[in-house]
């Protein structure tokens, strides 16, 4: 068989299981939710550990993509590398600023 031919229907397999997981993601994890809300209680010792750990990896992915995905395409690039120091120094303390600001609104909430 031609390995293009091979190539184009493991795409379309791969595909195909891609968007079968995508549409059985949300119910099942309504079903999970309605099925545990039954016995479970918000406010003891385990489900509060349970949903800090589970928030604290939600925060690191949210970290993790904003540093390599948004930050690091502007720090990095030609143009930024190619600038004076003073403006890179800048850039670095505005950033810093901005993280600090966020880091204050989240303990109001």
């Amino acid at each position: 068989m031609n390995k293009s031919i091979m190539q184009a229907r493991l795409k379309g397999l791969s595909t195909l299981l891609m968007a079968f997981f995508f549409a059985i993601t949300a119910p099942t994890g309504i079903a999970v939710g309605v099925a545990m809300a039954s016995f479970y209680d918000p406010y003891s010792p385990r489900a509060l550990v349970v949903e800090g750990i589970l928030d604290s990896m939600s925060a690191g992915i949210l970290i993790y993509m904003a540093l390599v995905d948004l930050i690091a395409a502007d720090f990095l690039g030609q143009r930024m590398s190619s600038s004076p120091a003073r403006l890179q120094a800048g850039a670095y303390i505005a950033l810093f600023f901005g993280a600090i600001a966020m880091a204050s609104l989240a303990i109001w909430t």
